[in-house]
């Protein structure tokens, strides 16, 4: 395996970090026996995010060059909503709870799915139960 090869194995998980954090990534490549890469993060705290994953990977990043600017003008990631709890009351159905979480009855599959390690048919559910309604 050859130097460029070995050292993104070893920042695999910055690498697969940086699209994630909408940072943009100009150069990667090796440079004085180092992996040097460098972009702009949305933010500070998106491009500190990017140095705390490097420093997981090796807190002396001896082998790494590093240079993340901040550039405003990238949009910062947007987070996914998290999914909520809902307790099934009488009268309820998938369907019915999926119509009043996503306005579509039709989705219920996608509850039902979210909550398979206690449901084993999306006919029966009972009064009481805690499910997961995942996001949208």
């Amino acid at each position: 395996m050859d130097r460029f090869e070995e050292l993104k194995q070893k920042y695999a998980s910055v690498l697969e970090l940086i699209p994630k954090l909408n940072v943009r990534l100009d150069h990667l490549h090796v440079q004085d026996d180092k992996l040097f890469m460098s972009g702009a993060a949305p933010n500070d705290a998106l491009k500190n995010k990017v140095w705390d994953q490097i420093k997981v990977c090796d807190a002396s990043f001896s082998d790494l060059t590093c240079d993340i600017g901040v550039d405003s003008s990238l949009p910062a990631p947007v987070e996914a909503p998290a999914a909520q709890t809902y307790t099934v009351q009488p009268g309820d159905s998938l369907s019915k709870i999926a119509k009043q979480f996503y306005g579509n009855a039709n989705l219920y599959m996608k509850i039902f799915e979210a909550n398979r390690d206690q449901l084993d048919n999306p006919n029966l559910i009972q009064v009481g139960q805690e499910l997961t309604i995942p996001a949208e």
